[in-house]
């Protein structure tokens, strides 16, 4: 492989697939690997250059697979180890590299480990693999410490000896003690076995969070904001750079070298590039560039700190939009406050909130040619090159995620942007599912996704799909695109321009009236029509300049 493709990671376009709701290939209503195998050709014809999996091991789906019982074998709602490698085989056929989930925080409660470390009891080694103590209070009644589990309630639960496990996720996630050495041991023989069978990357699910202050401390009021750095209880911790310098190392041994993608929510951007210094992950997802909200002064400062933040280490900054945790940004967009957080309260105020989905489909095709035309490389999550909105109406009954459940449905939950996707049809299950399917998708699918099945928009010029397919056919053959420079424009109030080398410019008008275009003599590609030559509000355009 040519040293430009061993660099692929640094210009990539990458998908993400959740293999629950990508496509169902034996109609129990559920997504596998045979249904991905059928549509790798989809992806390929799409333009992207690597797939990344949400966990497809064997679980208990506690949390959609986070919580994990064998980091070495395949669920069999999702198929087969087998399969898995014969996907990777026929992803590469078709020029495509395949990232996987790794999850080294926690696993899941049914993993042998943790099962052997409730069968020892207490003071037993196989305990020292997780994080059990003895309660406070005079029976050992109080949990440890006063740690709450990002889910929601303590982080903490106890066990039938009167001991109790932390565990920063749900219950059944019981957090591994990365102070342990045969926990090292253990994660660093799963990459290997996953790098031997093809797989080109990993991204590691909360990456930050590995490390524990070995004492437990209590977490005070307002810590995580003005604890001096490196000192949060459970977050951010200078030891968990040791961890991924390692695995670093493990990667560069592979020909070519594997890549390692983080996982990393931290206000603090000097904190948060210090995993991307040149012997730990290559890239990370930028989550400041997906909260921002619809505005040009927003936009233009994260853009601007991310690309000063990633500079002093030579990594390429990622942009994305959606994933598999928000709001999907076609609702997003269409709403009031058009911004994003993880916070409980955020996400119960905005669900069922007045959406303009006209307002937001426009906003988002403008806001994927912004997007492609940045430097480095761009996360697409699965359905958001359709133009699918948030599923908001779930019943409750039918509602799995975790966080749902642990806030008592004060907080909504992800199952929304989880839906399983339309394909083809006029009904549900909208060619998820095969004709002859013996279950319904295991979330439902609205009626309205009619007109954004694939077979809909296929084809129709003013479909998101061809938006997509165009916008990444140009970014490939733009020498301009990808990793690389940028450089800012004048531009009117509201509106923002960037040219990159040789020869490009985008313009983003996120004002509220029609602007002029610069001076050009191709327009490569607009996210709306044009009106006389001028850009409308809510529409970027990709120019060649004069």
């Amino acid at each position: 492989m040519s040293d430009p493709d061993a660099q692929w990671w640094r210009s990539a376009v990458i998908y993400q697939v959740y293999p629950r709701s990508f496509a169902d290939g034996n109609g129990d209503g559920i997504g596998d690997l045979a249904g991905i195998r059928a549509r790798l050709g989809y992806l390929r014809d799409l333009g992207v250059d690597a797939i990344w999996f949400s966990p497809w091991y064997p679980s208990p789906m506690a949390d959609a697979g986070y919580d994990v019982a064998d980091y070495r074998d395949i669920d069999p709602a999702f198929g087969t180890l087998a399969e898995a490698e014969a996907l990777v085989a026929e992803a590469h056929s078709l020029g495509l590299r395949i990232i996987i989930d790794i999850v080294p925080n926690h696993c899941s409660d049914a993993h042998p480990w943790f099962r052997k470390a409730l069968a020892a009891g207490p003071g037993a080694p196989e305990r020292e693999l997780f994080w059990f103590r003895d309660g406070r209070g005079a029976n050992g009644e109080l949990p440890p410490n006063n740690w709450m589990s990002i889910f929601g309630g303590p982080a903490w639960t106890r066990v039938p000896d009167g001991q109790w496990y932390l565990h920063l996720f749900a219950p059944e996630q019981p957090d591994v003690n990365w102070g342990n050495h045969a926990v090292r041991v253990e994660f660093e023989d799963i990459l290997r076995f996953w790098f031997d069978r093809g797989v080109d990357g990993i991204r590691i699910d909360s990456a930050a969070l590995c490390a524990k202050d070995p004492t437990l401390r209590d977490l005070e009021p307002g810590q995580l904001d003005g604890e001096p750095p490196g000192n949060h209880p459970y977050t951010d911790r200078d030891a968990v750079h040791d961890i991924y310098r390692a695995w670093r190392a493990i990667a560069e041994t592979y020909d070519p070298p594997r890549v390692l993608i983080g996982e990393i929510w931290l206000p603090d951007t000097e904190r948060f590039i210090k995993y991307l210094r040149p012997d730990e992950m290559h890239t990370a997802f930028n989550f400041d560039f997906l909260a921002a909200p619809w505005d040009a002064t927003a936009f233009r400062t994260t853009i601007d700190a991310t690309l000063a933040a990633h500079a002093p280490v030579h990594a390429p900054a990622t942009w994305v939009l959606s994933n598999h945790d928000v709001f999907r940004h076609v609702t997003r967009y269409g709403r009031a406050d058009t911004s994003f957080t993880h916070d409980h309260e955020h996400r119960r105020r905005q669900t069922g909130a007045p959406t303009d989905f006209a307002l937001g489909t426009r906003r988002a095709r403008a806001a994927t040619l912004l997007s492609l035309a940045l430097p480095g490389s761009v996360y697409v999550y699965q359905g958001e090159e359709l133009g699918l909105g948030e599923v908001e109406d779930i019943p409750d009954e039918q509602r799995q995620d975790p966080l749902f459940v642990r806030t008592g449905g004060a907080n909504p939950g992800r199952d929304g942007c989880r839906v399983p996707l339309p394909w083809s049809g006029t009904a549900p299950p909208f060619g998820f599912s095969p004709p002859d399917a013996t279950a319904p998708p295991w979330l439902p699918q609205p009626a309205s996704w009619a007109s954004l099945t694939v077979a809909a928009e296929d084809g129709d010029p003013g479909s998101m799909l061809e938006l997509y397919r165009a916008a990444l056919r140009l970014r490939r053959a733009e020498p301009a695109l990808g990793d690389g420079h940028m450089s800012w424009l004048e531009a009117p109030v509201g509106v923002l321009a960037f040219a990159r080398s040789p020869h490009f410019v985008c313009v983003v008008n996120m004002s509220t009236v029609d602007v002029e275009l610069p001076a050009h003599r191709e327009v490569l590609l607009a996210s709306g029509e044009l009106v006389g030559g001028r850009l409308p509000s809510d529409t970027a355009v990709w120019l060649r300049p004069a």
